[in-house]
């Protein structure tokens, strides 16, 4: 929801419904207060929020006066969310209160901060105390200080697109930053989220917002159905059972789901979830992590023809679109590039393979010719080819066009739709007293796709426990990237470089894998 573009529709959060005008109203009254703070186009406002709303009125107020909207992963250590506040160079930092007691040493003393005071719904569904709920004396509370702006009056900038750290090759995440958009760019953008997304303009649109907004699809989702006035509920934390209710109360037409909640779906008692009316769902996407087969076609018997997968990235945006009817005719595909998007296969020469042969996945597309890498123009041009960009993937495309992901290149673990970088991991481990050498790598996983796995040599004269590698790592890291399995072992494989034999240490945890391989979809962070 970006522009002063008139709005309907609404949005609900627990027992809260706010109207998109309303949304709208908000919005412009922050973009006169981050005006008024001296923020202007170009500049960077950091979010760090649940799924609330305030992360619409942020998002847009940033938007309306030209700013990039940062949101930062609320997951993070504080050692990584600082990193991302000083790397974007945030001029501020709107963030939930709870949010705020446990990440404010990471907070740089210049940058404004916003409290927003943690809802009750999102308290309930994680378990929150009020007391760390609420705005803390002293600090800027983000309603009271709506109340008192003035809604913004001048012209809307020109609109920067949201800027999304993804991991890359340096082991810490990078911002995918984006030029003004044009009328044109906005455009392509707009039909390409059509495309992945099922919303067709003038069409009634509901739907339920189930993943956290700081990841790429569910904040760029979210935004598009704003813009196009849809009724939208959020889900503080996924629910399977509520998520089914919520269908079937609002009569949603629209969701966006990832693999393991289609998992946690169909382990559902029968008798509870099969009494809800799911009728009036149009259109279903699920993309960020690979979907066993088995558990489409599951979701396909129970739910119809109205599930239909994606592939794309941060980077590019979406790339291809595979339907129902494509599960049955291309089994194991991710379907056929979207319009505005071209695909090469190229080999570690760089030159065109024919259909059929696997190598690297350049993609170009309308959307992806505009971004680099903010604080690292470089590294673009290392993974470009002809306006053809590199996003680590393998695969290869058969006669009529569907493209078929054999592997990732770059050594990211997509664990739950999240794609973690392994050497950040490893990196930490080897800062453990006692750890001699480490390798961190993606093992199968029933509900996350993919789990964290670490090979580590300890060191006999000081002995240290596996788990409390993980719990060191958590520490430092934050949960997610922490290890869900560790292996001591006296020894590493490695190649005559110094590389370690990776593929020789994963093969096992994936050989009874193989005839089940997942489709592979990705979409970064």
């Amino acid at each position: 929801m970006a522009g002063n573009e008139a709005t309907s529709g609404r949005i609900l959060s627990g027992r809260r419904e706010c109207g998109l005008e309303d949304v709208a109203v908000s919005a412009a009254r922050a973009a006169q207060g981050f005006s008024e703070t001296g923020i202007g186009p170009g500049d960077a406002i950091a979010l760090i929020l649940r799924n609330d709303i305030a992360f619409f009125e942020a998002s847009t107020a940033a938007m309306l006066i030209g700013a990039y909207p940062v949101p930062i992963n609320w997951h993070a250590s504080t050692d990584e969310a600082g990193y991302i506040l000083r790397d974007c160079r945030a001029r501020a930092v709107v963030i939930h209160a709870d949010l705020y007691n446990k990440l404010r040493s990471a907070i740089p003393d210049e940058m404004s901060v916003f409290i927003v005071e943690t809802p009750q719904e999102i308290r309930s569904a994680y378990e929150l105390d009020d007391a760390p709920s609420l705005v803390p004396a002293g600090a800027v509370c983000w309603g009271e200080w709506l109340s008192g702006s003035e809604p913004h009056s001048g012209s809307p900038a020109k609109t920067r697109d949201t800027m999304i750290y993804t991991s890359g090759t340096t082991g810490r995440p990078k911002g995918v930053r984006r030029k003004p958009m044009t009328e044109a760019y906005l455009h392509s953008a707009i039909a390409m989220a059509c495309a992945m997304y099922g919303f067709r303009p003038g069409e009634p649109l509901v739907t339920v917002i189930t993943g956290p907004m700081y990841h790429t699809a569910p904040n760029g989702y979210a935004l598009l159905a704003a813009r196009f006035a849809a009724t939208i509920i959020l889900q503080p934390k996924f629910d399977a059972l509520e998520l089914l209710r919520l269908i079937e109360q609002h009569k949603v037409t629209h969701v966006h789901l990832v693999p393991a909640m289609f998992i946690r779906l169909l382990e559902l008692p029968e008798n509870e979830a099969r009494q809800y009316d799911l009728s009036s769902l149009v259109w279903v996407s699920h993309g960020a992590a690979p979907c066993p087969p088995a558990v489409k076609a599951g979701m396909i018997d129970w739910w119809g023809p109205v599930i239909n997968e994606y592939y794309g990235s941060t980077e590019t945006g979406g790339v291809t679109v595979q339907t129902s009817k494509d599960v049955a005719d291309k089994p194991g595909s991710v379907g056929r590039a979207i319009a505005g998007v071209d695909i090469r296969i190229l080999d570690s020469d760089k030159r065109p393979l024919p259909a059929g042969e696997v190598g690297d996945i350049y993609i170009r597309s309308d959307t992806g010719d505009n971004f680099n890498y903010h604080n690292n123009s470089s590294a673009r041009a290392e993974v470009e080819v002809d306006r053809h960009v590199c996003i680590g993937d393998i695969g290869y495309l058969d006669d009529d066009q569907y493209l078929f992901l054999c592997d990732r290149r770059i050594d990211i673990i997509n664990s739950g739709g999240v794609n973690i970088y392994t050497a950040e991991i490893e990196a930490a481990i080897l800062e453990i007293d006692g750890v001699s050498d480490c390798a961190v790598f993606g093992i199968p996983d029933d509900y996350l796709g993919e789990a964290i796995c670490a090979y580590v040599t300890i060191d006999p004269a000081r002995p240290l426990p596996p788990e409390q590698v993980t719990l060191i790592v958590g520490a430092r890291l934050g949960t997610l990237k922490a290890p869900k399995l560790v292996v001591a072992v006296d020894s590493l494989p490695r190649q005559d470089s110094g590389k370690v034999f990776k593929k020789e240490l994963r093969a096992p945890f994936w050989a009874e894998k193989s005839d089940d391989k997942p489709s592979g979809s990705r979409q970064d962070d």
